[in-house]
């Protein structure tokens, strides 16, 4: 005999209210979340770079919009913004910056080789990726340039990749990249569709519970960037001093030394790396010395000022540590100065000199604008004590990595965001980032598929156990509605 109508109702009430009791939130988060953050590291082909570099071009590249360079041949573009679907697994990731790379120049000055790739974005959906991005190259025979937004340049081999229930941040590591037909003609038809390129390695982070267009939680800095050894806060940034004199409110100097020497520190030869202190910040082809603090005179167009944070470079044949740096401008100069301190190989001792003059740079007026005076890329020049400083690996007189300044005056006032490779950004001392998304790789065939991210392998624990008490449950009510239904029978 069937059950009475308020019995099965009883026990379909109770079995809905242990679901919505037991399920995780992220069961029910099926919508986009954004991204916020992160940087794909891609050589793009480190063969076409040693063509490029090598004696028959004789060109070379030149980074652009805060891209860096990173391990042996990779580029780092940055600031990833874009959306990802935990449920689907779909990923569309956007990053800033581009390098443009010039070989075989002309008698007048031009360059028969002329690429520029820019802004690469990464979509991953149903089992396959892309990547586009802005293409602007010079035809090899016919000199004819073109210009091409967001076009599909090469295709990732994704198929091996569980992008689904991922959290924060959704890595993917040397994902095998070939190239497009349309990537071919892009590429000025130096190669063909199909032609391997570089793998591509990613990291995003994801903003939980933020859905896709939303504005997400503006991120603090990230700790991890700052635990670093090797340096000590000077004891102007004591943050009891309260404002800082001389009208600045807030300062930052931005500055990356020399990129080929940020290469031979993490290179081959050295096998180093550079550790942040105090506070200072990687953007990844330049470091932040933030809260700066001195004075600034608007009549003069001076300034003097020291921030926050020191740079340690440590390898085989190094240990250079950069600390206290400061900017003093006057007349139109300007010159960065820092604390210097450096590994005697005689005595194996630390020496440390105080306010080395490492570059001069042309300040120009120093004018403030909306409360903020801003100085962006100056090209710099080493001095006689830089070069010492550097252990006469330049000369002086060497180009060194551009200074950007820029000075609060105006409380108001916002100081230029710095480029964002999102909260996982460590030094890099390999070409390899962070671990994969699910990733199982052409060199292990078979390999199971492994969690996506932390967060998911414990809401598979727990649909496992909402799984085993629903049917414990789901026994219980039935033996409760079948009881009903014998006790009604028998009356």
């Amino acid at each position: 005999m069937l059950p009475s109508r308020p019995a099965r109702a009883s026990a379909v009430a109770l079995i809905a209210a242990v679901l919505g009791a037991l399920l995780p939130a992220s069961a029910a988060q099926a919508a986009p979340r954004t991204v916020q953050g992160g940087r794909l590291d891609w050589g793009i082909k480190s063969s076409f770079q040693s063509y490029v570099t090598g004696p028959i071009a004789k060109g070379g590249f030149t980074l652009l919009g805060g891209a860096a360079t990173v391990g042996g041949s990779q580029f780092r573009f940055h600031s990833a913004n874009g959306s990802y679907d935990p449920q689907s697994g779909a990923l569309n990731s956007a990053f800033s910056g581009g390098v443009r790379f010039t070989g075989h120049r002309k008698p007048d000055g031009s360059f028969e080789l002329d690429l520029v790739i820019s802004r690469p974005t990464v979509r991953v959906s149903g089992g396959t990726g892309t990547l586009f991005a802005d293409v602007t190259s010079r035809s090899k025979g016919t000199g004819r340039v073109t210009r091409a937004a967001q076009i599909p340049l090469a295709s990732l081999a994704v198929g091996g990749i569980d992008m689904k229930g991922g959290g924060s941040p959704v890595a993917l590591s040397n994902v095998p990249a070939t190239l497009t037909s349309q990537g071919a003609s892009a590429f000025a038809g130096y190669y063909t569709a199909g032609t391997r390129l570089d793998p591509v390695s990613l990291s995003a982070d994801v903003a939980a519970g933020v859905p896709a267009g939303a504005k997400a939680p503006e991120k603090q800095p990230d700790a991890r960037k700052s635990e670093a050894p090797g340096g000590e806060e000077p004891a102007q940034q004591d943050q009891d001093a309260g404002k800082p004199a001389g009208g600045i409110e807030d300062a930052a100097v931005d500055w990356g030394v020399r990129r080929t020497f940020r290469e031979y520190v993490t290179g081959p030869v050295s096998r180093g790396k550079w550790e942040l202190a105090g506070g200072a910040l990687d953007g990844g082809a330049l470091f932040r010395f933030p809260r700066g603090k001195g004075a600034y005179d608007s009549g003069r167009k001076s300034l003097d000022a020291h921030f926050a944070g020191s740079v340690r470079f440590a390898g085989a044949h190094l240990d250079l540590t950069l600390s206290n740096v400061g900017v003093k401008v006057a007349d139109g100069k300007g010159t960065l100065v820092a604390d210097v301190t450096s590994r005697d190989p005689a005595t194996k001792k630390d020496v440390r000199t105080a306010a080395v003059p490492l570059v001069t740079f042309e300040a120009g007026s120093l004018d403030a604008e909306d409360g903020l005076v801003s100085l962006a890329e100056a090209p710099a020049t080493l001095t006689e004590d830089g070069a010492k400083a550097f252990g006469s690996m330049y000369r002086a007189g060497t180009g060194m990595d551009p200074v950007s300044l820029a000075v609060a005056v105006d409380d108001r006032a916002k100081l230029p965001a710095l480029p964002d490779l999102g909260s996982d950004t460590t030094t890099p001392t390999t070409s390899t980032p962070a671990p994969a998304v699910g990733r199982k790789t052409a060199a292990e065939p078979g390999t199971a598929k492994t969690a996506a991210a932390s967060d998911s392998s414990a809401g598979t624990v727990t649909y496992l156990a909402a799984g085993a008490v629903l049917v414990v449950l789901a026994g219980a009510a039935a033996f409760v509605v079948r009881r009903r239904g014998s006790g009604g029978a028998k009356s």
